[in-house]
């Protein structure tokens, strides 16, 4: 596939731009047994977006969608999608979302064509071929199409849950989990096909447990932990606010201790005392690292060599979900 990557400040800038398409207003969900999944949810989804939702397992990430998609009945609070409410306007509301459960629930004895097929109509969509078709190549799948879907293997399963989402040409599709249990390479194949799906103009609704799909594919992120949404944030500006980054300085000679000039700084020193470690917030000022180079030069020391990281997004997701307890 040929894809066109915008830069990330122009891409920020449109995504920001983009009209509302699901809004979610104080949803809360609380099952027969008493357990609440979900917590006076407020979210608003924007038309043409990527947006990851993260979670620990048991947050309500499934519940969430679940509830969006129809399949769960809010407690409390509304839904509206392209402003169809989700219970008094349900088959326009549905008529538009996609959906690819994490579970590989799919017809044993049917063909693929069968079943993608059978899922078009189930939303009283014409019969298309075309599309069908189109569909079915865009996933690899136009080999397998007259294979019965019990003799796929994982990965090709899974393509079929994709493949039957798409089928009616719904504008907005809920990913839950997606490449749960499949193999680097296909996973790396969704995702070019997400791409292409938002390039199109789907809304993407995006679940998982691999930090790095979120890091590489959204837009926007959110977190969620025990049925409350912790943070909703453009992913971006989020690794801006609350990623740290780390000074490492390699030393020509081992330290035993640092020296009480540096001390202000909250150094680490390695165990073998070989190095020293600066962590600070991204949005430190630059000046602060050039008075600790300063002073470690003023302290007698001498490094061979320095670098720099910053945490990643698991890290401030690990952080955030940490805080939430």
């Amino acid at each position: 596939m040929t894809l066109s990557i915008e830069p990330d400040c122009a891409l920020s800038a449109i995504v920001r731009a983009m009209p509302t398409i699901i809004t979610l207003s104080n949803l809360s969900k609380t099952y027969g047994s008493g357990f609440r999944a979900l917590r006076d949810v407020n979210l608003e989804i924007r038309r043409g977006e990527i947006f990851a939702l993260l979670g620990p397992n048991g947050a309500g990430k499934t519940t969430l969608i679940s509830t969006v998609c129809g399949i769960v009945n809010p407690s409390e609070g509304k839904v509206t999608v392209a402003g169809h409410d989700i219970v008094t306007d349900y088959r326009a509301a549905r008529a538009m979302i996609g959906l690819v459960p994490q579970e590989l629930t799919t017809d044993a004895f049917e063909t693929v064509w069968a079943t993608v097929s059978f899922s078009r109509g189930l939303f009283g969509r014409p019969k298309d071929p075309a599309h069908v078709e189109k569909v079915l190549k865009s996933l690899s799948l136009w080999s397998k199409k007259d294979n019965k879907i019990m003799t796929l293997s994982g990965g090709m399963k899974r393509r079929v849950l994709i493949a039957k989402a798409l089928a009616h040409e719904p504008e907005i599709l809920f990913l839950d989990e997606p490449t749960a249990g499949v193999d680097v390479e296909l996973r790396r194949d969704m995702w070019d096909l997400v791409r292409e799906l938002k390039s199109n103009g789907v809304t993407i609704i995006l679940t998982t447990h691999y930090i790095e799909e979120a890091e590489e594919m959204a837009d926007r992120i959110g977190v969620i932990n025990r049925g409350e949404i912790v943070l909703v944030e453009e992913k971006h500006e989020l690794m801006r606010k609350l990623g740290q980054k780390k000074l490492t300085l390699q030393l020509e000679h081992p330290l035993a201790e640092i020296p009480a000039p540096l001390a202000p700084y909250g150094l680490t020193r390695s165990a073998d005392g070989a190095e020293l470690t600066y962590t600070y917030d991204a949005h430190d000022e630059p000046g602060r690292i050039i008075a600790l180079l300063r002073h470690v030069d003023e302290a007698g020391l001498r490094f061979k060599d320095l670098q720099t990281t910053q945490s990643s997004l698991e890290d401030i997701f690990v952080s955030l979900v940490r805080e939430a307890k």
